[in-house]
């Protein structure tokens, strides 16, 4: 615990409540971006309100709040003030008891440009509570499949609600929105809070043709990460203790969620803070990277392309990594600035069994994904690959072994072009001129066994990106499992008489094909 994190601390007793002031001067950041203000919280409160401000017109803070028992909310950059009881909340945070003890104010240190930097906290207990209860919030679990068949279904994975400190529509106004663009399905991926989640359950009921898929915008000042299907909270401080992205991709895995990076090139400076990727990924597990985000995917932007090129280098680390799209409206598809966009721009694709939670999000962690990167009405790709005695086409994300035949039906490219990608580096494009427009080749894996071939497609309009696949990959094919029966008296066989050596051999030599990443 730091010493002297505030300079003044006075206690008054106004009519209705008690008050605390937290006064002083923003401790220097070091190498941690968050500092913390205790305060006692004592027996028999029913409503704690909490008003901040930076004291600045220069430097921004953000501002959380931790009870005894943990995670109670982040505000980030909400300038109103924190109102908890054990059945309201203002929006970010979360109700529930009051309990008596130590609680902080997590504080942020988004800008700091004018110096000395303050900052000045005033706390209230009431023993009367006055904000209107919230909504009633149940603990999330998924719904069963609204539609099942395996097809392509279409979603956003990057929409904030009002939770967010930034954003202003309702989870209503979010979901009438996203159907109305023809979505299957929308994540709500708030900032660095989870008080959308227990809200989701009711909304699903009232929105049945659209699947809600909960998510966290994992906001850092290093970089935004996304917390696919996530519903319990992760703490965006995760560099104390020499904790790594590592630790946070498991933190998300442990209940079921997906990390994907968001907006990877966006380097806005002031006007976006930390919105550009700086952190190191080495041990974490990567499902996804964001390709375009609003309106910073039209006309091929040059934070599109830095974004693309990005995943280009994950792919050549030997990930598995799908590309996705989100709009990370704020607005719920209306009013837009020219730097933001609506629900569904760009729109998701996704090759899944049915329209689910657990579909939804194997389906990108299998890398079955095309990502239309304006919207709906872009065109559409579905590339498959075809292998001699096959019954069926292998899918995006496989891996195919030996030669095989790439083919792809484009619809709605009519006049536009298309190219293949192999291992990052774009051919010539060739003419799309039929709808639906038929493509195919022939390739062949890569001579050497430790290498495979990646390939996707992209259909360009007016020369930039609008349609982006994500990749089938080609290596050689596997050898045959050994048959020579082992010699006479070798109890060696398994229960189904396969001899156990030869069996595990051919797994050995099957993990490692299954391990070849990196290309040629």
């Amino acid at each position: 615990m730091r010493p002297l994190l505030f300079t003044l601390l006075t206690l008054a007793l106004p009519a209705g409540g008690q008050s605390l002031i937290l006064e002083g001067e923003v401790p220097p950041a070091g190498e941690d971006a968050f500092f913390e203000l205790p305060f006692e919280v004592p027996e028999g409160v029913a409503e704690l309100t909490v008003r901040h401000s930076d004291l600045s017109n220069a430097n921004i803070l953000d501002w959380g709040l931790y009870d005894p028992a943990g995670f109670r909310g982040w505000g980030g950059g909400n300038t109103e003030p924190i109102v908890l009881s054990e059945v309201a909340a203002s929006r970010s945070y979360l109700p529930g008891p009051i309990r008596a003890g130590t609680w902080q104010v997590v504080v942020g240190r988004a800008r700091i440009v004018e110096h000395p930097a303050r900052y000045r906290v005033e706390i209230t207990f009431s023993d009367t509570q006055q904000l209107p209860p919230s909504p009633p919030r149940r603990p999330y679990v998924p719904v069963p499949p609204l539609e099942t068949g395996a097809r392509w279904y279409a979603g956003d994975f990057h929409v904030h609600s009002r939770e967010s400190g930034d954003a202003h529509p309702t989870l209503d106004a979010i979901a009438t929105f996203a159907a109305s663009r023809g979505l299957d399905f929308v994540e709500v991926s708030d900032h660095n809070t989870v008080s959308h989640v227990g809200l989701l359950p009711e909304l699903q009921v009232r929105h049945p043709g659209l699947l809600l898929l909960p998510g966290v915008e994992f906001t850092t000042y290093g970089g935004h990460a996304n917390g696919i299907g996530a519903h319990t909270h992760v703490d965006h401080r995760f560099t104390r203790g020499g904790g790594t992205m590592r630790e946070v991709a498991e933190a998300f895995a442990a209940q079921g969620a997906l990390l994907s990076i968001n907006h990877p090139a966006l380097d806005l400076a002031d006007m976006c803070i930390g919105c550009s990727w700086t952190w190191s990924l080495e041990g974490a597990e990567v499902a996804a990277v964001e390709l375009g985000t609003g309106a910073y995917s039209r006309g091929g932007f040059l934070f599109q392309e830095r974004a693309i090129a990005f995943w280009d280098a994950l792919l050549d680390e030997g990930r598995r990594v799908a590309g996705i799209g989100g709009s990370d409206d704020h607005k719920g598809g209306v009013n837009h600035d020219w730097h933001q966009s609506p629900i569904g721009s760009p729109t998701t694709l996704v090759w899944a069994e049915a329209l689910s939670h657990e579909a939804i999000l194997e389906g990108v962690r299998r890398g079955r994904t095309v990502v239309k990167l304006e919207g709906p009405d872009d065109p559409m790709i579905d590339l498959v690959a075809h292998i001699e005695g096959a019954a069926e086409p292998a899918r995006l994300g496989d891996t195919v072994h030996g030669p095989a035949r790439l083919s792809a039906i484009i619809t709605g490219g009519g006049g536009h072009q298309v190219r293949w990608v192999r291992n990052g580096r774009p051919e010539a494009p060739l003419r799309i001129d039929a709808d639906p427009f038929e493509l195919a080749r022939t390739v062949e894996p890569p001579s050497d066994p430790a290498l495979e071939h990646r390939y996707r497609l992209e259909v360009l309009v007016d020369d930039t990106v609008r349609t982006i696949t994500s990749h089938l990959y080609v290596a050689s094919a596997l050898p045959d499992p050994p048959t020579d029966d082992l010699p006479t008296g070798c109890s060696c066989n398994g229960s189904d008489g396969v001899p156990v050596f030869s069996a595990m051999a051919f797994a050995g030599l099957w993990g490692l094909a299954r391990r070849r990443r990196r290309t040629g």
